[in-house]
């Protein structure tokens, strides 16, 4: 009740759907300006698997294990030969794992002329493995992601 009548019509500002006295606030998505561990290989906005990082570490911890890497790759369908999206052949040449640990943050100041480094504290040092499957398509070498070389169409 408001000056004795119940309502949920707007009494101050432009009309839009802001929260008032009778309102609650409208859902917000989180907003963040950087990705955590983005890299060039990994552009925005493609869709992804929502656990690809999960997989990707379960592959790297089985592949670094297994005793027949050939077979694993086949049981990852992970093809040695392919074509790529524009018909290009690929050969596979090898896997890469990479250990990385995340020991500092770089943050942007207002304005984005200069930065803020800050070293993490020990709870928020991150350690993940890289992956890559190196393909060589008859000129060059070709970097692909888990995700990218699951896609190739297998010769």
């Amino acid at each position: 009740m408001h000056s004795g009548h119940d309502h949920s019509h707007h009494h101050h500002g432009n009309g839009s759907a802001e929260a008032g006295h009778n309102h609650r606030a409208p859902a917000r998505n989180v907003v963040q300006w950087q990705t955590p561990h983005k890299t060039e290989q990994e552009p925005e906005g493609e869709p992804r698997e929502p656990d690809l990082d999960l997989v990707e570490a379960a592959f790297v911890e089985g592949f670094a294990r297994t005793t027949d890497p050939t077979s694993f790759l086949r049981l990852a369908h992970i093809p040695f030969e392919a074509l790529d999206a524009d018909g290009r052949k690929l050969v596979m040449l090898r896997v890469e794992t990479e250990a990385v640990t995340d020991v500092g943050s770089v943050t942007p100041h207002l304005g984005g002329e200069s930065l803020r480094y800050d070293p993490l504290p020990a709870r928020m040092v991150v350690q993940r493995r890289r992956l890559r499957f190196v393909y060589f398509d008859g000129g060059r070498l070709r970097v692909l992601s888990l995700a990218d070389a699951s896609t190739l169409t297998a010769v």
